[in-house]
């Protein structure tokens, strides 16, 4: 030990993912938004699919600040490419070479959004240095109905989404057809507000993922509606002709606190069963180690953020609240698993926490929970 002081880590960068299928004015919005003055120190990743990338010489935007994936997809073949360029950027930012607070991922349109946020989410290092603040999704209002009828992908792109942009609705020929999209899309993502672009503002779309990480506050009030979607009608009008009935989106909620080790290993099992499945999970949990303290948690697909412990309850709402937004699972499956844990977790029961003698070892060994 020579008595130097310890480094402090700088606080995590936050990192948007812009998706939204071919043609719903991603690229448009993003050169809007870039000419906000918040956004002036914004570094850009746009990926594109084809040989010769264009999208790139159409964002105005400083020349240094914008890197460019073509030639792939980054939901398949490009993914080891998006953890190099975030990787250069950041050597960018350590050596004084650039100089950057946000970092904002154009996808392709033809994106499934989960490998792209499984990129930010699993890699150790990037893990340290980014955190997820949101995905922004851009919707084609003259278009959006039968684009989610014919493409799994932009139905992903929706049920993912924190914020939801609508585009082009001044071509609208009548109310009623906007109606049914806003319908379509508040069926698919309850959670996430739509915003016209024409009156989007940076303020709108950043900021806006699972906790603030100034004021350590998840943004609870956005995910739940909870009377809203657990009403018995919440499944009504599906339209049989559409192809994302098997988008579903439901909340679970308790008093109880939950021991560590007993949340853990539902998450575990609903991981290792339903996995690829899990489009979405979000929530804000009481556990029985340090109820008045509740651990906020991430996770899309089989992976999962880093749990992050909040100094204290943000709203008057003390219950563990869980979002899962999920593709062919029925609500009563997860539903069902969860109370089984809530039975095995009762202060009579033995659990994992009393045999292992450790029990806030979070999702793979790292103690997150400090």
């Amino acid at each position: 030990m020579n008595g130097a002081p310890s480094r402090v880590p700088p606080p995590p960068i936050p990192l948007t993912v812009l998706t939204g299928f071919l043609g719903a004015g991603k690229s448009t919005l993003l050169n809007r938004l870039l000419r906000d003055p918040a956004l002036a120190q914004a570094a850009v990743i746009i990926n594109e699919f084809g040989e010769i990338g264009l999208d790139h010489l159409l964002v105005e935007h400083v020349e240094d600040g914008v890197m460019l994936l073509s030639t792939g997809c980054l939901c398949c073949t490009m993914r080891g490419d998006l953890v190099n360029t975030l990787e250069k950027l950041l050597r960018g930012l350590d050596n004084g070479r650039m100089n950057f607070n946000r970092v904002i991922i154009e996808t392709t349109g033809l994106a499934d959004p989960a490998p792209v946020l499984h990129t930010a989410m699993v890699h150790p290092y990037l893990v340290m240095r980014f955190r997820l603040d949101g995905v922004v999704t851009v919707v084609d209002a003259v278009n959006g109905a039968s684009t989610l009828d014919a493409h799994i992908e932009a139905v992903k792109q929706v049920a993912v989404a924190d914020r939801i942009v609508l585009t082009k609705t001044d071509l609208l020929g009548s109310s009623g057809a906007k109606s049914a999209l806003l319908s379509r899309l508040a069926a698919l993502n309850p959670a996430a507000p739509v915003i016209e672009a024409a009156s989007a503002s940076v303020a709108q779309l950043v900021d806006c993922g699972l906790y603030d990480a100034e004021r350590k506050i998840p943004d609870v009030k956005r995910w739940l509606a909870e009377e809203a979607y657990a009403a018995p009608d919440h499944h009504h009008h599906h339209d049989v002709n559409r192809h994302d009935e098997a988008i579903r989106a439901f909340t679970l909620a308790t008093d109880q606190a939950i021991p560590f080790s007993a949340f853990e290993m539902f998450l575990d099992l609903v991981r290792s069963m339903h996995g690829p499945n899990l489009l979405r999970v979000k929530g804000i949990v009481k556990l029985a180690e340090q109820p008045d303290r509740p651990v906020v948690i991430h996770g899309v697909q089989h992976v999962f953020h880093p749990p992050v412990t909040l100094a204290a309850w943000p709203d008057a709402d003390h219950r563990t609240r869980l979002v899962f937004i999920v593709n062919g699972i029925e609500e009563r499956v997860i539903k069902d698993l969860f109370d089984a844990f809530l039975g095995i977790a009762q202060p009579d029961r033995p659990d994992r926490a009393a045999l292992t003698g450790n029990p806030l070892t979070p999702f793979g060994g790292a103690d997150h929970l400090r």
